[in-house]
């Protein structure tokens, strides 16, 4: 459906961070055609024009860290995202994928997966990346598609909710089994070493993983061990996986979680820099928001959930145990080695419900677990067992945890890329930052409090990230590559909110996805229905 498109005189930002320029651009069979200086581009009949009249024109916004993955199956059309002008997302982060899955794990991956985005269906976790992409390619999407592979799901096809290291016989199965997922044009891998099964791996098998990125070239992400106490630690450890494997690396969403430990995430990236010095090819990325979400369940010690989903009910059921947890939980006693937990360090009244599948207990979200206690005439912990017992573990919640001061350190940091750390939910109150992160950024950290440049802003999504999971034919405004692009006005700012975070963005004009128009005019435009998009596998 792609068809010639002249884009006059617009402020050209490229990607590379350089200054923007006065220029015409046409694209033409879903690919860039010229640049001309302006006013020399040449309309012709039957073409597009738009007279842009000196509004912004980037290349498309690419989402490097979502948890769009299940999203975007059921819901192609994808107008959260391409409202914002992102045009590519990555997805399958912090160790979520939906594949691979054997016949034995395809139910736990439902219920691992299902933890952070609610009830998963039987046909929608997949055997391998190659069966998800064809789903993904034969649905269609309005954005591109990049998909990492999770991590516990190679640790649940190999050995369950087990919490033990892996046997040398299991590393191999999980490391064969990565083979075939990079084979199949998976971009990398992800981490998630707070969440069970992942959070069960010893050295060993991190190692072993990390060295099949390497010999495949591929990325290596990790959602680190802890993003409290235990940050600089976590950041050295990933730091020695990616010396040792010598590979590429992505730290997601860097941040020093907790007024205790705030001020940290300035050192956490100094540390990243200096092992650049030393040859590290490291990067991390971070959405632009003082609060984050994740499920209710990362408000326990790991180790309450070896098992999977059953155990953890029966030791909530047992009084004895139910109280060791409350007892880690709230007063700091016990728990696992390592382990902060979030509600002494920002307690109850700053977690937000967020997501509920159980339709019972649907008026739960946008409460805090202090204010859900209240309602229910139970302590703000007893409020959160019964969430978790009644909604089968699968309640998401948002977390008001970090300092504006270090996300602006973070945010500003020239080895940040934008990622927005989506986790879209139907019918629930999800995080903003679904909906208003790339806005946001330019608009209220770029434009507004001036933190970076325009055009640096620009490079933050769209050369850099393109760069890191090598995207080489986008990501940057230069003919011959793909037209992915977005046009916005300097008065561009988010419209979500934490109380109405499905509302669209301003600013954001017209949006092409391989040169067809998504958005036009801030409305879908003519080309969404045919769904551009497509899994873009590893370069």
């Amino acid at each position: 459906m792609s068809t010639r498109t002249l884009i006059r005189d617009v402020r050209l930002i490229d990607g590379t961070g350089a200054p923007w320029y006065r220029a015409d651009l046409i694209s033409e069979d879903g690919r860039i055609a010229a640049i001309t200086p302006p006013g020399l581009g040449e309309a012709v009949p039957g073409g597009v024009v738009i007279e842009a009249d000196g509004r912004y024109l980037a290349p498309g916004f690419i989402d490097s860290h979502t948890h769009d993955d299940l999203i975007s199956l059921r819901h192609p059309a994808r107008l959260d995202k391409v409202m914002q002008g992102v045009t590519t997302v990555v997805g399958g982060n912090c160790g979520f994928s939906l594949f691979p899955a054997v016949a034995a794990s395809r139910g736990a991956l439902r219920g691992q997966f299902g933890s952070l985005l609610g009830e998963v269906a039987e046909n929608e976790v997949f055997a391998d990346c190659r069966s998800f992409a064809e789903r993904v390619n034969e649905t269609g999407l309005s954005t591109n598609f990049v998909a990492l592979v999770g991590h516990a799901a190679l640790r649940l096809a190999v050995m369950g909710f087990d919490n033990r290291p892996a046997t040398p016989a299991e590393r191999q199965q999980m490391c064969s089994l990565l083979a075939e997922q990079f084979a199949q044009g998976a971009a990398g891998l992800s981490f998630g070493l707070v969440y069970p099964p992942s959070a069960y791996a010893d050295e060993a098998e991190l190692r072993a993983l990390a060295e099949v990125v390497s010999a495949s070239g591929r990325l290596l992400t990790a959602h680190i061990r802890s993003y409290e106490g235990g940050l600089l630690s976590s950041v050295d450890e990933f730091l020695e996986i990616l010396r040792g494997a010598r590979t590429a690396g992505l730290l997601s969403h860097l941040q020093a979680a907790g007024k205790p430990y705030w001020g940290q995430a300035a050192e956490a990236a100094k540390r990243l820099e200096q092992a650049r010095e030393e040859g590290i090819d490291v990067s991390f990325d971070m959405y632009p928001y003082p609060a984050g979400s994740s499920t209710i369940l990362q408000l326990l010690p790991p180790s309450a959930q070896a098992g999977g989903f059953a155990a953890l009910a029966a030791r909530l059921q047992d009084p004895r145990s139910r109280e060791l947890l409350r007892a880690a939980i709230e007063d700091g006693v016990g728990g696992d080695a390592g382990w902060d937990s979030k509600i002494g360090l920002i307690g109850w009244h700053n977690v937000r419900v967020s997501g509920v599948d159980e339709p019972t207990l649907k008026d739960a979200q946008g409460a805090t677990l202090a204010a859900l206690g209240e309602r229910w005439g139970k302590s703000p912990f007893e409020a959160m067992v019964d969430l978790i017992l009644g909604d089968l573990g699968r309640t998401s919640v948002v977390m008001f945890q970090l300092s504006e001061d270090d996300l602006a350190t973070v945010l500003g940091h020239r080895l940040h890329m934008l990622g927005s750390d989506s986790l879209p939910r139907e019918g629930s109150l999800p995080h903003p930052r679904a909906c208003g992160s790339f806005p946001r950024f330019i608009g209220h950290y770029a434009l507004t409090n001036r933190l970076m440049p325009l055009e640096e802003a620009v490079r933050k999504m769209t050369a850099l990230p393109a760069q890191r999971f090598r995207l080489l034919d986008r990501g940057v405004l230069r003919p011959g590559l793909v037209a992915d692009m977005v046009l916005f006005t300097r008065d561009v700012m988010d419209g979500a909110t934490f109380d109405e975070p499905m509302l669209p963005p301003i600013g954001i004009d017209d949006v092409w996805v391989g040169g067809v128009a998504v958005i036009a005019g801030g409305r879908p435009g003519p080309g969404l229905g045919s769904r551009p998009g497509r899994l873009l596998g590893a370069a």
